[in-house]
Order: C-alpha cells, then structure tokens, then sequence
C-alpha cells in the first residue's frame, strides 16, 4: 500500500514537474550555446534527433522518462550559460508562463508558424502555454480560460490539431466517439455566448482529408442528396454504442454530435468533414485547399468576428441571429419563486404563419388557398425582391460620345438596409381599409399605379422595376418610399404586426464590425480618398487571400441569413401543402425579409433619383449592382460632385462602409449596346466580365 502511495505522489509531482522545461527557443540557445549538436543531446537521452528538433521547434514535447532528463540537462546548460540581461532601460517583457492566445495574429511566415507552434496533450499534463513571436495582434475580445484554445481547431492525419492563434494540440483519439470525448473533457475548445440569455458556442473539429481517413470515414458520400453517411456504417454505430447522438441532419458534412445536457452544460461538438465539401467554394472559395495552420487562422478570424462555424454560411447567417437575440430568458416565477423560462423582449420568441399574400406557394396558408399550379397575381402574393432590370437606350445617349458603361456596387447593400428596421415579432392581424402607418411593419394592398416617374429610371415598387398595372401587396418599407416621394395611398387591405422591433440591429452591427475590420486588415479603411480608396480596391484580395476568404464568407453569411428567413422545403418528400422544418423556427419569416429587401431597393432608388437629378441615370440593375454610362472607365468619370469636389449629398459616394459604392466592373460603350438591343440581356450581370449572377452581398 505505501509503495502505491509512493508512486500515485510521485506521479503527480512528475506532472507538476513538467511545466519547469523552459520555453523552445530557449532550449535551442542553450543547447547552441554549449556547442551541443542536436544528435549529441539525443544519444544522452536515447532519443532520435528529429524528436530533440521538435522540442526545440515547439512542434511535439517530450514525455516522461526522458523529460525529466531533459529538463535537468537543461538546468544545468541554463547554470552555465544564463540568458543575457536586458539593459535597464528596456521595456519590459511578459513573464514566460503568462499564456495569451491571439484571437486574431498577424500572419507570420510558415517558417515561423512551425516554431510558434505549441504541441500538448492535455490528456496526460497541463499543457505550455505561450504567444506566437509575431506583432502584437489586434485583441478583439477578453479570453474566457474555459476555451483557453479558442473556438475550433483543424486535425490532421497524424493527430495533430492545429488551433487558432498557432497553437498545436496532440488529439490521442483513434476514433469519433473518443475524438468528442477528448474535445468535450480535455481540448478546452468553444466560445463564450453572445448573449447573456445565449447559449455558448460549441467547440468545432474540422477534419482534413487525412484525419477523415484516420477515423474511417469515407473519401466522399454516396449519398449525394441526402450529403449523410447510411445508419449501418461503422462510424455511426460507434457512436451509438458510445450513446451519442445525432441530430436530423446525420453525419453529414456538418454534424452535430451530442448527449442531452446535464446539470444545465452542454455536451455537443461540430464536426465539419472537408473533403465532403463543408466549405462552400461560393462563400469560402479554396479555404479547404489551405494548409490546416492557415486554415485554423482563417476559420479563426470568422469566428471571433462573427460566430463559430457551424454549417453553411446560411446557417451561420441564422444562428447569429438567434445566438444575439435569443428567445427566452430565466425569469423568477413571484408566484413560486422558482426561476422558469421567459420570452426576451425584442427576440422572436415563437413559431407564427404568415400572412396569406406573405406565404410561399407550397405553405398551408397559402395550399388552403389555391390550387397547386396557380399562378398568383400581384393581387394576391407579396413580390418583395432585389431589382433586375435594364431598359433601352435613347436616342440622345447613343449620340453623347459615350465610351463606357461602369457598374458600381453597394457595399453590403442587404445588411446596411437591416439597420434600425422595424419589423414584426408576432403574428399578423388582418384589417380592412386601413389608414397607412409606417411605424406598423407588415403587408398593405394598394394601387400605386397612379405614380408618374421618370421612365429612364426603373420603378421602385417592382422587382422588375417595371410600372404596377393595379392594385399589388408591398410592404411597408415600399409603402412608405411611395409616400415619401408624395403619393397618396389608400390601402384596401393589410396584415399588420402591432408587436414590432428593431430585431436585425445587433446582426447588422456584428456583421457590420466584422465586415470592416476584415477590409482593414486587407488594407481598405474609412476616410480614404476617393483614388485611393478605388486603388486599394483594385488589390486588397491580393493583400492576405485568406482574409480575402473570411470577406467572401461573411459577405454569403449576410446573404444567406436573409434567404433562411423565407426556406423552401428541400426533401424531395414533401408534398405540396405540408408543413416543412425550417417552419419550426421562430426565424423562419418571410415578412422579415420581405422588409428587408424593400428597404434595399428603396435605398438603392433613391440615390439613383439623385443622381437622375444631376443628369445621370442608370442603363441596368442587378441586385444592388448599377450601370452608368460614362466618358472614362472609372466611377469618378460620372459620379457628381458639389463644386466643393465633395461627393453628391444623397447619391452614391465611393468608399468602404456599407451603403456606399466600389468599383463592380468596366465594360466598352458597345459591349453595351449589343448586350441590351441584340442579345437582350441585363448588363449589370456581366459587367464584371464573368457571367457571375448577382444576387446581393
């Protein structure tokens, strides 16, 4: 029993022991500093000299008995040759065990990034902790030492995973019931919530191909539509002899696997598979073509900025909504005195239908309505979407001398027009010719035919910017434009949301943020001149592809939040008028973005209504991409100026925020001519030279 003891003691004093080894590149000047070569230390430790190289690089660390050995060759080396003393006047420098993980480090070479690295293994000792020997990186939020290792980390084949700010772990785990079990119980992966009614972001493993192979998962899916490994392959079954979970979705690209959770924590982990195409080129480009340390640094930044992975950029789009406006709460029963779950003010809080004209074809609402292949009319069905139009030219323009057509885009056009928009929180209340109040977010049936514009700019209550011909739905955002430009409207009918709020506000702001420090780092920042800013423009992918990469994602994550709000069925099963499961979800609203998009392209008119009042108006629109005619091939040959050289107040203004414009793309006087009058195809879909659809950012 005492030899027991003895050892269980000597045991743990062995772990304590083990933080004593100094930092890597001091073990390297040591041994350089007593003309040791690599060979010669690992012969006196029976060790192999690549082993002794990646102690010093930082890459793996020595394991008892040779630790300990190593650790007193050290002592005794440090004895002899003691680091040199910084003069009195230097600035001070952390202390060695002062652990800080950059949430988001300048890129060092790959040469450095080896050396930087970190490897542990929390399953058998405390893991060193240390900061990468870059350039001070810009803290974007206060470490919470329950996820001292960040919110993911990608594994390699040889079990290597590579975690955000360069550090490295070593995952022991030979299969994925143990893979989760060592990332829920030893990798101190996740983030902290941002809500404090949220929940905390659960850790995500991202797999390469190698690591997909170590656990025995398939190179690709035979499932192509179902993207789900079957129910008798053995990783499945592994999983459910260990009582792990799965949710509808499968092991799929992205899955989610959990047990329910205990004692209010949470037990779940993502797991994105690369090479079953969990990045999206569309939204991510060749992201999973990275080394898994860039890859790491790339996935990193989107998740400090924006929300951990956690599926499509779509997905990620929704679950930041929810993840900053949860729908309930704790709150204090007075009657009890027990704590029981209450709605947040200001969230979406419950499942609610749409209104009628607000439905998609195949929901209930609307199945109850219609027969199958109907075709609604504008009186019947809300047509809120993003402009497509082009129009002629006329006589005079094709007379101007005209040498180009320039196409500008709206910086995050579809998240700028979230910004402060009310919107509905509840159910529809249906009314009969009611009195238009623009402070009630909903669905109006009005004639705005009676509106007399100007034909060379294209109407703003339709998508296909073409006159109403009668009576249509809008919504209020539409409504209110009318009004704003002096039309009186007499609604006939409306479904309107007495419980409304600005619920997009903190989705826009985080959006918003992460967009603008990502163009920072890509060398495009507030204030620029205008030809600097166009100049920085020209480049910034070239600055650092992969926050090229992280821009791109979080472009698609704004696009895709607010195409969830209105998701069709996507089973093949469905059949028309059943209820699918995106209608579960409180987010699911098609009111919502409704109002969202008639506000974008209501902004969108009204700086081309300014810009029409200069002398300039648009030949083409594609989402929130317009083209001008123009002297030069630059935006600043047509966009006006006050006689102060100060942009048009009001009009389109080139710079980085959103709501203003860059450079989309330049194309030749008659490029455009033929594209409008003998192919008849909206330029603005190719003014940037490739047949890229639009579709908003």
């Amino acid at each position: 029993m005492g030899n027991e003891l003895f050892s269980a003691v000597d045991t743990l004093l062995e772990h304590i022991d083990q933080d004593d080894l100094p930092l890597p590149n001091e073990r390297k000047r040591l041994r350089e500093a007593a003309g040791l070569s690599q060979e010669q230390v690992a012969n006196a430790l029976g060790a192999r000299r690549e082993a002794v190289g990646n102690w010093e690089a930082g890459k793996t660390e020595p394991r008892p008995p040779k630790r300990a050995a190593y650790a007193r060759l050290l002592e005794g080396l440090a004895k002899r040759f003691p680091a040199p003393t910084a003069p009195a006047d230097a600035a001070p420098t952390a202390p060695a065990d002062i652990s800080v993980t950059p949430a988001e480090p300048e890129p060092p070479s790959p040469t450095a990034k080896k050396a930087a690295a970190t490897s542990r293994r929390p399953t058998t000792r405390k893991p060193v902790r240390k900061t990468l020997p870059t350039p001070a990186p810009k803290a974007e939020a206060e470490a919470d030492p329950r996820f001292a290792h960040g919110p993911l980390g990608v594994l390699d084949g040889d079990g290597t995973l590579y975690c955000v700010g360069g550090l490295v772990l070593d995952c022991p785990a030979k299969t994925i019931p143990a893979l989760v079990d060592w990332t829920l119980s030893e990798a101190q992966l996740g983030a902290p919530r941002l809500h404090r009614s949220g929940k905390d972001s659960d850790p995500l493993i991202v797999l390469t191909a190698a690591a997909a192979e170590r656990f025995g998962l398939p190179a690709e899916l035979e499932d192509r539509r179902g993207l789900r490994l079957a129910e008798d392959h053995k990783v499945v079954k592994q999983l459910a002899r260990a009582k792990w979970k799965l949710t509808r979705r499968g092991f799929g690209p992205w899955a989610r696997i959990y047990r329910p959770a205990e004692g209010g924590r949470r037990q779940c982990v993502q797991v994105a598979v690369l090479p079953w195409g969990a990045l999206d080129s569309r939204s991510w480009g060749n992201t999973d073509q990275l080394p898994p340390v860039e890859l790491a640094r790339v996935l990193g930044s989107y998740a400090s900025r924006v929300i951990t992975p956690r599926g499509s950029t779509a997905v990620c789009g929704l679950e930041l909504m929810t993840a900053l406006r949860p729908p309930t709460r704790a709150v204090k029963d007075e009657a009890t005195g027990a704590w029981v779950s209450g709605p947040v003010p200001g969230s979406l809080t419950e499942t609610v239908d749409p209104a009628p004209p607000e439905a998609p074809m195949e929901h209930p609402v609307a199945a109850a309505l219609y027969p199958r292949f109907h075709e609604r009319t504008p009186d019947e069905v809300l047509d809120e979407e993003a402009y497509d139009w082009f129009r002629p030219l006329t006589d005079e323009e094709c007379t101007q001398g005209y040498t180009h057509a320039v196409g500008i885009d709206v910086n995050m056009a579809f998240a700028a027009a979230a910004n402060r928009l009310n919107v509905g929180l509840g159910p529809a209340t249906h009314v009969q010719h009611p009195t238009f109040d623009p402070k009630l977010p909903g669905s109006w049936l009005v004639d705005l035919s009676h509106i007399d514009l100007d034909p060379r700019l294209p109407s703003p209550f339709t998508p296909k910017g073409t006159r109403p011909t009668g009576p249509a739905w809008y919504s209020t955002s539409t409504v209110a434009y009318a009004v704003e430009l002096g039309a009186q409207v007499r609604p006939t009918e409306a479904y309107v949301r007495h419980e409304h709020g600005a619920y997009l506000d903190p989705w826009y702001t985080r959006l918003r943020d992460a967009y603008m420090a990502t163009m920072n780092d890509l060398g495009v920042t507030t204030g620029m001149a205008e030809e600097d800013f166009l100049a920085a423009m020209a480049g910034h992918k070239d600055v650092d592809p992969g926050q090229a990469a992280v821009l791109s994602a979080i472009k698609s994550t704004v696009k895709g939040g607010i195409g969830k709000l209105r998701e069709r069925p996507q089973s093949a099963k469905h059949q028309f008028g059943e209820r699918w499961p995106a209608l579960e979800r409180p987010t699911w609203s098609p009111h919502i973005r409704a109002e969202l998009i008639g506000k974008a392209r209501t902004n969108m008119h009204r700086k081309m209504t300014k810009l029409a009042a200069a002398g300039h108006y648009p030949v083409a629109i594609l989402s929130d991409c317009a083209v001008y005619l123009s002297h030069g091939c630059s935006p600043l040959d047509f966009l006006p100026h006050t006689p102060e050289g100060k942009p048009l107040p009001g009009g389109f203004r080139l710079g980085v925020s959103p709501g203003m414009v860059k450079h989309e793309g330049t194309q030749d006087f008659l490029w455009l001519a033929s594209m409008i009058e003998d192919e008849q195809i909206n330029p603005a879909r190719h003014i940037k030279g490739t047949d890229a659809v639009r579709d908003g950012e």
